[in-house]
């Protein structure tokens, strides 16, 4: 049973590095990113009916059929993504949802640390939604104490119990 991993959150809150650690940690697993899909793979720009929701949608069918962990990552905002999400999550046996809750302020201190920053931080403002909750059962919510180990550990043992 392939176990669906979540992780959303404003620019700069952690998920690309969380989830890129997942990846090495699983190695029979799938990484779908946000970001490599609708800006680097499809250009196109994130708004509701864009794209990229129907390829993510398609690289979770895939996985779900192939692979034991799959990973999805990325700002993935409600108003445009959930009704995707939601039911894909419904497919899977076993889904992790997390969202990273951090202040505007605590997200422009993290989107400084980037080691490629190619954007403002006038478009994180612009960007950043407060408690964008996708509100499937079990979410769990990572606030700015939170570290990787911590973020790791945490999703491992939410994995034990399935």
């Amino acid at each position: 049973m392939t176990t669906l991993i979540i992780i959303r959150g404003n620019s700069g809150s952690g998920k690309t590095t969380l989830a890129k650690q997942l990846r090495r940690r699983f190695t029979n697993s799938l990484l779908i990113s946000q970001d490599v899909i609708r800006r680097e793979i499809l250009q196109v720009d994130d708004h509701a009916g864009n794209l990229s929701i129907n390829l993510m949608n398609t690289l979770l069918e895939f996985g779900r059929l192939n692979v034991d962990v799959v990973i999805i990552e990325g700002i993935l905002r409600r108003d445009v993504y959930a009704e995707m999400l939601v039911h894909q999550a419904a497919l899977f046996h076993n889904v992790i949802p997390i969202y990273y809750n951090l202040s505007l302020s605590e997200t422009l201190n993290r989107h400084k640390t980037k080691s490629v920053i190619d954007f403002t931080d006038k478009d994180v403002k612009r960007w950043y939604r407060a408690t964008d909750y996708l509100g499937i059962e079990d979410e769990i919510i990572f606030d700015h104490a939170v570290t990787v180990e911590m973020a790791i550990y945490d999703i491992i043992e939410h994995m034990n119990k399935f």
